[in-house]
């Protein structure tokens, strides 16, 4: 297939990306993680604004672009296809994070769409209307978290509720890591799903 119209390091991407399908060449993966791992994190934390989702998102971004790499064409730089994926993945995250706080909190106007979402419980810096408001929404989550089964339940309960970091959850429950992230990106997905079900709540 003619590349003459590449860069030279988008040619050198596309050699790595031929590489990785044909041969299943784990180091031509790597060399592609290594390369925009950076840049594709702190896209992700310009639209995110929170450490911990920025690095969940890039690791996605990652996974869905090799389960896809067949697809990928080189009429356009590999670089531009992998951040194409990241922020169309970023935006659904966004949307389902906005989802949570809309279903939950039906006083929200419509600006409210152009804030950046989260689902965080706590805040010391509220008034006592805003804190009545704040425990009311709380017991709504706590509802909603009930449908969950309780390792996942209890993965965000830690990470909204008490606000541990992703570290000291797994500390506290004594796990890798890699499956708390896991273990919350999937929780979260369980939820964006009942929210979604049930518009009521």
């Amino acid at each position: 297939m003619e590349i003459n119209h590449l860069s030279e390091r988008a040619s050198e991407d596309y050699f790595l990306v031929q590489k990785a399908l044909s041969e299943n060449c784990q180091n031509s993966y790597t060399k592609l993680l290594e390369r925009y791992r950076d840049s594709v994190y702190h896209t992700m934390l310009k639209m995110v604004k929170d450490n911990d989702d920025a690095e969940d998102l890039t690791i996605e971004a990652f996974g869905k672009a090799f389960r896809r790499l067949e697809s990928y064409s080189p009429s356009f730089a590999f670089s531009t296809w992998l951040f194409k994926i990241a922020t169309n993945n970023c935006i659904d995250f966004i949307r389902k994070q906005k989802m949570v706080i809309l279903s939950i909190d039906e006083g929200n106007d419509q600006n409210s769409m152009d804030t950046a979402p989260s689902i965080q419980i706590k805040n010391d810096d509220l008034d006592p209307e805003e804190k009545i408001m704040l425990a009311q929404r709380s017991e709504q989550l706590k509802k909603i978290l009930e449908q969950l089964n309780d390792k996942y339940r209890l993965m965000l309960e830690y990470r909204y509720f008490d606000e541990l970091s992703y570290q000291e959850i797994a500390e506290k429950l004594d796990i890798p890591l890699g499956t708390v992230k896991a273990q919350i990106f999937r929780a979260k997905e369980l939820l964006y799903e009942i929210l979604k079900s049930n518009k009521s709540l």
